[in-house]
């Protein structure tokens, strides 16, 4: 199906655009009260994960409401680690908990490479219903976590500030590390791709700690296998999105992606000086700059939208939006992009 509008697309490939795309990572959810009321509804996070029309019911909310450029498939990176046979709960106001986590070699005799059509169907399903009531609009962001990210929290058991178990496993345990990672990989491209044959129209990987490593565990443990994982995605546009790995932007010059996530520590003119207009830029503005009045916001997203003149640029914020900012400050913020001659 022809997309009505395709602004997204044309600006991962590097194409002509009449104007700045724009949307928000974590644009589906909790800053909006209608999410809030399915949400209340349910027993808790993963049953809305895990419902597909539900899933697609909030995926498309934010384009309803907010008139984003994209929809992104509402979802949990943890469900990768999950249909690989280490469960999760989402514990509310806490975040995610694994009540077994990964200690040694033997561990990893549980887990394995899932048959992704068996054990992550629901994703599949809510991007096919998602794409049937979207009818062209816009395009479908299909997305994973990064192998690191995922390894973070499967031997980590929880969020941390530190991750300092899972990075105290790199270095004591780097055979089995390796071996857990390629495990992952081989997940996160079939799960990856998947989500591409129903109907994802571009794909985003997440590592959300890559920022936590040395530059050169981030090159052995997190970069080597976001490099298979950008080798074997072909079909549509790939995003990667490294957050606080400012010191690894020149080694994901040959990354075979489309498109680089820039958090908002990161810095642009640095970014443009690498990449050249070789890979469409994506962010980077402070989320934090939501909570300010809307002539702020306006002046914030202008001086970010000048930072990028004459580079492939997507705009969005250089994290996920937070819970507590005002839907109409992300609403200015969007049409402050949009506006932007």
């Amino acid at each position: 199906m022809k997309l009505a509008n395709d602004l997204l697309i044309r600006a991962a490939n590097g194409q002509k655009v009449e104007r700045t795309p724009v949307w928000l990572m974590r644009q589906a959810g909790r800053i909006l009260p209608e999410y809030r009321k399915i949400r209340n509804a349910l027993s808790g996070f993963k049953e809305l994960v895990e419902t597909p029309h539900l899933a697609a019911e909030v995926t498309i909310q934010p384009v309803d409401i907010l008139d984003v450029d994209a929809a992104i498939i509402f979802s949990d990176i943890l469900v990768v680690p999950e249909a690989m046979g280490l469960s999760y709960e989402m514990v509310e106001k806490k975040g995610p908990y694994f009540p077994k986590t990964i200690r040694s070699a033997e561990d990893l005799l549980n887990i394995k490479v899932p048959d992704v059509d068996e054990k992550l169907w629901y994703v599949t399903e809510a991007i096919k219903i998602t794409k049937r009531e979207l009818n062209g609009r816009v395009p479908l962001i299909g997305f994973a976590g990064a192998p690191w990210t995922i390894f973070a929290y499967m031997i980590e058991g929880q969020g941390s500030k530190t991750f300092s178990n899972a990075k105290a496993f790199l270095y004591r345990n780097p055979e089995t590390s390796h071996q857990l990672l390629q495990l992952i990989t081989d997940t996160t491209i079939a799960y990856l791709k998947a989500q591409i044959s129903a109907g994802a129209d571009i794909v985003q990987l997440f590592d959300s700690w890559a920022g936590i490593l040395t530059h050169d565990q981030y090159l052995e443990f997190g970069m080597k296998y976001v490099n298979q994982i950008c080798d074997a995605i072909k079909e549509v546009p790939l995003t990667v999105f490294a957050k606080g790995a400012f010191f690894a932007l020149e080694n994901m010059k040959n990354l075979k992606c489309e498109t680089i996530g820039l958090d908002w520590n990161m810095n642009v003119s640095n970014a443009v000086n690498i990449f050249s207009n070789t890979k469409t830029l994506q962010g980077n503005l402070d989320p934090c700059v939501l909570y300010g009045d809307f002539s702020l916001i306006r002046q914030k997203t202008k001086e970010m939208l000048n930072s990028f003149a004459n580079h492939r640029h997507i705009a969005n914020l250089g994290h996920g939006v937070y819970p507590d900012i005002n839907p109409d400050h992300v609403k200015c913020f969007i049409e402050s992009v949009k506006s932007h001659n």
